[in-house]
């Protein structure tokens, strides 16, 4: 059984948690959006002392992955939900790595009846199909300052006050129940000669339907919060600048010694906070050949944070 979808980075990956705590001793890594279990795959595969549990709130992610995996049964469970739930509930002392690809996954964009891509009959974008809140609710009900934070705080796009009133003019002649009439409605009024011009607004509903930077940034607050062995790793892969301007911001406050206010003149909180390193200077991004092989994989980039002095 071939998998649907091509994990981004896997290599990266792979290399990124290659520790005496994984490869040695076979500590217990969180894979926070397992998917349809590509990266967990590799990641037992290489590391056979490695203990997997994963999370997920897409029920048939889910389905697929726990038979997919099913010769790792002894060293691979599954949960179902979001992250930042499941993560209190999970949590252990013997865990050395987290892993979380955010992001739709490419057979969630592509089926048509999840309501993602711009061709579908439908407008959805939940992630969990159980969720009230889809995006024909936003485009239909939101009142026009909401939908202009919403196009302007998570699709950065321009002209944010424009396409908020052509939706709430248009809405009051016809209800918009599908995103390819979306979709439609914004290219004829819009134009964009690299990408589609529906994709940053689709990016804005999408993030707000499923609270994409309130789940990311819930979970990085709960691992702040959390004592790690040394040599223990955080690796997040983000696809757009504000997924990875958050994790940036967190690694960086995690390097941080002292955590006074930059006002204060005397350092008064014992300068003793750091909880390790960014492992690379840069993130990493995919490869000129996984581009060309998985175009999706483009934007995709890992930053992986080392806890320990």
């Amino acid at each position: 059984m071939s998998i649907p979808h091509n994990p981004v980075l896997l290599q990266e990956v792979l290399q990124s948690f290659s520790v005496p705590l994984v490869v040695e001793n076979g500590g217990i890594l969180i894979d926070c959006t397992v998917g349809y279990g590509g990266h967990s795959k590799a990641l037992l595969e290489k590391y056979p002392k490695l203990r997997i549990i994963g999370i997920d709130q897409d029920e048939g992610a889910i389905a697929y992955t726990f038979n997919h995996l099913k010769d790792f049964k002894d060293r691979f469970e599954v949960k179902l939900g979001r992250f930042s739930e499941v993560l209190p509930n999970i949590w252990r002392d013997d865990i050395v790595g987290i892993l979380a690809d955010i992001g739709v996954s490419s057979v969630q964009f592509d089926d048509k009846q999840r309501g993602f891509c711009f061709d579908s009959h439908l407008l959805d974008m939940r992630m969990n199909p159980h969720h009230t809140l889809s995006a024909k609710e936003i485009v239909n009900t939101y009142s026009l300052p909401q939908l202009e934070r919403i196009f302007r705080d998570f699709g950065e796009i321009r002209e944010w006050k424009k396409l908020a009133h052509l939706i709430v003019d248009f809405r009051k002649q016809e209800k918009i129940v599908c995103a390819s009439a979306l979709s439609g409605l914004i290219a004829k009024h819009f134009k964009n000669t690299k990408i589609h011009p529906a994709t940053l607004a689709f990016q804005a509903l999408r993030i707000e339907v499923n609270d994409e930077l309130g789940e990311l940034e819930r979970m990085l607050k709960f691992l702040q919060e959390k004592s790690f062995q040394k040599g223990a790793r955080v690796g997040i892969i983000s696809f757009h600048s504000l997924e990875d301007r958050i994790v940036k911001t967190a690694f960086k406050g995690w390097e941080r010694s002292c955590i006074c206010p930059k006002e204060v003149m005397k350092c008064v909180c014992g300068n003793n906070y750091k909880k390790g390193k960014n492992l690379y200077k840069k993130p990493l991004s995919a490869t000129k050949e996984e581009i060309k092989n998985n175009p999706r994989s483009r934007s995709a980039k890992l930053r992986v944070f080392e806890f320990g002095n």
